[in-house]
């Protein structure tokens, strides 16, 4: 049996009930579960054998049936070994978890397939979301899929043109608000107040964080059945740090899991409230009024779930850190020069703040760790074009493809030969 409950007061709600905000409180929600009876559903099935998948775990969903699921084959993305990368930073044990390879190109995805079926599930016709570009996208995809419409609300000024495309191209009314993410959200969440029959899917609807925990789920897989020691995360409205680690503790809760990892976010200086609490050791979040980064998807200056991450952070014995827009594209350069992993700029701030937690001492350069990178680089790529070097123009001509090169006719021929 699965509820929704409030994260501070406990009040529960139906599954089925449309509500964002405890009624009591106006905390947060999120969905629990009756752990015994997923463990005896568990043992009836053959979840292990099913492909890698978001849907792979659908006993752990709040979903009644399967024939309501929307789904474009999300989950079951690249786990890759950076051995160079582990030589460069100077660690033993490093993996990227590759979230660009979902069907829109971002985590995203893991929660939309969730919150759309739910959408499906609960009758209703047209869904809405701010966003910063990633949500948008995924959301437009999924609407499409399953033939709601779709509204998503982005911030005037910079959105990166990748995602702003793709939620143009599924077909959503895409609407520019003057101001930021944090003024669009606001507007969003008073419209879904006031009109009940449009459904809101950001990550304050506690079922896009049941999709997006499966993220847990697969590393807890793609490691054998076992668990790193430490996970960095990149954090904007703080939803993916929470989902995974409420992944992982239900696995812990189930007894598949005997250690739980430490969970670590990172931030863009222009915009770490998060990083700026939890270092000052306040209880309340001050956000930031103008949050500013080069990397989009995580200019966020009040997120809202951020007691989930503080939470997150806090019972794992994790950290938080900042890192600078020099900081987050030297990363992505690396992760792309030395991996072969292009990501967005926001992805690479959990590369950027592993190593400069593993500078600065904050980590064991013996820990097995993984980072997680959430968007494709393909979705901001005028940033990845600015920060590399430009093309070298030539005629065509072999001397001058020599000359480019730095090569002699009889160093080339040596060279073609070796």
């Amino acid at each position: 049996m699965a509820y929704q409950e409030c994260i501070d007061c406990g009040t529960k709600y139906s599954i089925d009930e449309i509500v964002y905000f405890c009624k009591k409180c106006g905390d947060l929600l999120e969905v629990n579960y009756d752990y015994e009876q997923i463990a005896i559903a568990l043992k009836k099935s053959k979840w292990t054998s099913r492909p890698l998948s978001v849907w792979r775990y659908k006993e752990f969903m709040p979903v009644k049936s399967s024939t309501k699921i929307v789904t474009l084959k999300e989950g079951g993305t690249g786990f890759h070994k950076c051995s160079h990368l582990e030589k460069d930073v100077g660690i033993k044990s490093l993996y990227v978890k590759n979230e660009g390879e979902n069907p829109t190109g971002s985590f995203k995805d893991r929660g939309m397939t969730m919150g759309v079926t739910k959408a499906v599930e609960l009758g209703v016709k047209s869904v809405i979301c701010a966003s910063t570009g990633n949500t948008s996208a995924s959301l437009a995809a999924y609407a499409a899929k399953a033939g709601l419409q779709c509204t998503v609300l982005i911030p005037s000024g910079k959105i990166a043109y990748g995602k702003l495309s793709q939620a143009m191209i599924h077909g959503a009314m895409v609407i520019q608000v003057r101001g930021n993410f944090d003024d669009a959200l606001n507007i969003v969440l008073k419209l879904s107040e006031k009109y009940r029959n449009i459904y809101l899917l950001n990550s304050i609807n506690p079922f896009r964080i049941e999709g997006q925990k499966s993220l847990g789920y697969e590393i807890f897989d793609q490691m054998d059945q076992n668990t790193p020691d430490r996970i960095i995360v990149p954090v904007g409205n703080a939803g993916n740090i929470s989902a995974i680690w409420k992944g992982l503790t239900e696995l812990y809760k189930l007894g598949f899991i005997e250690k739980l990892p430490k969970m670590t976010g990172i931030q863009a200086v222009g915009a770490a409230p998060i990083v700026s609490m939890i270092k000052k050791g306040e209880k309340e979040l001050t956000p930031v009024s103008k949050p500013e980064t080069v990397a989009t998807a995580i200019r966020i200056g009040a997120p809202v779930s951020w007691k989930k991450a503080v939470r997150a952070i806090q019972d794992s014995n994790g950290t938080a850190e900042t890192v600078t827009d020099e900081e987050i594209l030297k990363a992505q350069k690396m992760l792309a020069r030395l991996e072969g992993l292009f990501v967005e700029p926001a992805s690479a701030s959990s590369i950027a703040g592993l190593k400069k937690l593993c500078e600065k001492g904050e980590i064991d350069r013996n820990e097995r760790i993984v980072c997680i990178t959430t968007g494709h680089g393909l979705k901001d790529p005028d940033i990845a074009v600015k920060s590399s070097e430009k093309p070298v123009e030539i005629d065509a001509s072999l001397e001058a493809l020599e000359k480019a090169l730095g090569l002699g006719s009889t160093k080339l021929a040596r060279v073609l030969v070796e």
